[in-house]
């Protein structure tokens, strides 16, 4: 079935091109779409680049959607956005769209219920996985993914730009998860058995806005 996947830049969309790939053969991949914030050309909520999140894409090697969301943006003018996204996908025969969601079912409510009666199935092919055992597999994998943004009221501040690996978990209190599932942390990945060949990427500034801190992770 025609899939699109929803990429966020980070380690849980691009481990979920992986399980499709590699264990779900009926979803065949076609390309990744994500929302970018039109002022600021980054991923939302990552603020991941637009130059890295295509470098991204290339290395996957699927071609790229773009869905560029005003800043600021109303969960109107979101749905509005998404729509058209979709309905355009769905006039060009994709069937399914992909998402790397894990258990907030929240998330997931909204998900189905914005592609419902449009034909196309949500898929979620890491739901439910338990976080410890997803963290080691990726890990093992050789996932290599940096923090971009964390919210230093569920996590320490200075996690932001550090890779995300057994060192950085252990420093992480009880009450996050590891996966950053709940928004303690995101991340953007830069290698892994999603990607041809791994990217080259440096940790510049890293910042506090609007209650978040971000590093900026840059191509070198």
């Amino acid at each position: 079935m025609k899939t699109l996947l929803s990429w966020s830049s980070g380690k849980d969309s691009a481990w979920a091109l992986f399980v499709l790939r590699k264990t779900m053969p009926d979803y065949d991949v076609v390309g990744l779409f994500c929302t970018v914030n039109a002022e600021y050309d980054r991923v939302a909520m990552h603020a991941t680049r637009r130059a890295l999140l295509e470098a991204q894409a290339k290395a996957a090697g699927l071609p790229l959607h773009v869905i560029l969301i005003p800043n600021p943006c109303s969960h109107e003018q979101y749905a509005e956005v998404m729509a058209d996204f979709v309905a355009g996908a769905q006039a060009d025969g994709v069937e399914c769209m992909a998402f790397g969601d894990l258990f907030l079912e929240d998330v997931r409510r909204y998900r189905e219920e914005k592609l419902a009666g449009t034909g196309i199935e949500a898929v979620f092919p890491l739901w439910g996985s338990d976080t410890r055992e997803l963290a080691t597999q990726m890990l093992e994998a050789g996932v290599e993914t940096y923090v971009c943004c964390a919210n230093p009221k569920q996590v320490p501040a200075e996690i932001a730009g550090k890779r995300w690996d057994a060192g950085l978990i252990a420093r992480l209190p009880d009450t996050a998860d590891m996966c950053g599932e709940n928004g303690e942390f995101h991340t953007v990945v830069a290698d892994g058995p999603f990607f041809a060949y791994p990217l080259k990427v440096e940790v510049s500034e890293v910042v506090e806005r609007g209650g978040y801190v971000f590093a900026d992770v840059l191509l070198k």
